[in-house]
């Protein structure tokens, strides 16, 4: 894409975001900010100091709406009084071990969360252009070597995984039902859903994630535990796919026909790496610290191969990854190194991240 091209679609433009204290929400909100993007964000409150969003001010970044995403009156309003050009969909409960605990309720936030934002999108009367994330872990994952592409089968083991996969039942469903491409002159509403590898970067602080339990652990001079150090997974800095999100709602508001749908974003396939890889990686960048595999009775279902098939993106938005794993596994601790020895800069530090990865879109 040009060097301005972001800057034009979201320079003055409204957006609202979902999700906008979390981890990914922050860098998107830091993100939208540098390119001139008047922001309304939609979440829960962050739950901790160091939290990125906190980090970032981020309440003097956006309207900030903190509110449940199940509490569909106020999230309505909320998009409605705003008027956006665009909606990104990213609250959601993200862990897949949690979701063993709250299956119910994760089902709730990421199906039906996502249900009654379509229902508000329904009611909006001007144009908008609506990206919704999911994740890889969409796909009926049968561990085999080949990368899932946008039209392999929806499934899922755990109730993370198959939330996310009703999610993406809505969301074709809301389409085919009040939103088709085809008929977009009527209602103006262009929809696409994205599914996105492993995340990594810095401010990501949840329980049972690789990078904040190696970060975590590391500052306490506590050996790594590594619970499956042979599973490979699609790993990526979060300013990977945050770049897909925005280059696809650029695109998708230029041509709704052509870009509706869904969308991977990932790394190249001779990238991805296994969690011992990854955890070697990190300490080594850290300077110190040493690992080890705790005894695991009784453990909940994970995954130990997924593949993302990016060729879609490539060769109908020109996007590609721009850091291979090593390099995104570097950035995220020194972000982290970064927070260690100045907390008080790591606000410049996190916006010299993204203006390094995006200088030409900032």
């Amino acid at each position: 894409m040009e060097r301005t091209d972001l800057h034009a679609v979201y320079n003055g433009k409204k957006v609202f975001v979902t999700g906008h204290t979390g981890f990914k929400g922050s860098w998107l909100l830091q993100w939208l900010h540098l390119l001139g993007a008047d922001v309304k964000g939609y979440a829960l409150a962050p739950l901790h100091t160091d939290d990125l969003y906190n980090l970032i001010d981020g309440d003097a970044l956006c309207q900030s709406v903190i509110a449940d995403i199940q509490d569909k009156g106020t999230l309505e309003e909320a998009i409605l009084s705003f008027q956006p050009d665009f909606i990104f969909h990213l609250a959601a409960q993200p862990l897949v071990r949690l979701s063993y605990e709250i299956p119910s309720e994760t089902f709730s936030v990421n199906a039906i969360g996502t249900a009654f934002v379509l229902d508000a999108l329904r009611k909006l009367e001007k144009p908008c252009t609506v990206v919704l994330i999911t994740t890889d872990k969409v796909y009926e994952n049968k561990e085999w070597l080949y990368p899932y592409r946008e039209t392999d089968g929806l499934g899922g083991h755990d109730p993370y995984s198959a939330s996310k996969a009703c999610a993406e039942l809505i969301i074709h469903s809301y389409v085919h039902s009040f939103f088709p491409a085809s008929h977009f002159g009527k209602h103006k509403k262009a929809l696409a859903s994205t599914r996105a590898g492993n995340v990594i970067g810095g401010g990501d602080w949840a329980k049972d994630r690789i990078i904040p339990d190696i970060i975590k652990s590391l500052l306490n001079n506590q050996p790594v535990a590594v619970r499956n150090p042979a599973a490979v997974r699609p790993w990526q800095h979060v300013l990977e796919p945050l770049g897909g999100y925005l280059v696809l709602g650029a695109a998708l508001s230029a041509n709704p026909e052509k870009h509706a749908g869904a969308w991977n974003f990932g790394p190249l396939l001779d990238d991805n790496k296994k969690v011992e890889e990854l955890v070697k990686t990190a300490i080594a960048k850290w300077g110190q610290g040493s690992y080890q595999f705790p005894e695991l009775k009784e453990q909940p279902h994970e995954a130990t191969l997924l593949k993302l098939d990016i060729s879609k993106a490539i060769n109908l938005l020109g996007w590609m990854p721009r850091y291979h794993s090593g390099e995104a596994i570097e950035k995220t601790i020194d972000w982290y190194k970064s927070f260690k020895e100045n907390k008080a800069g790591i606000k410049d530090f996190t916006i010299s991240q993204i203006t390094s990865y995006a200088g030409m879109y900032v």
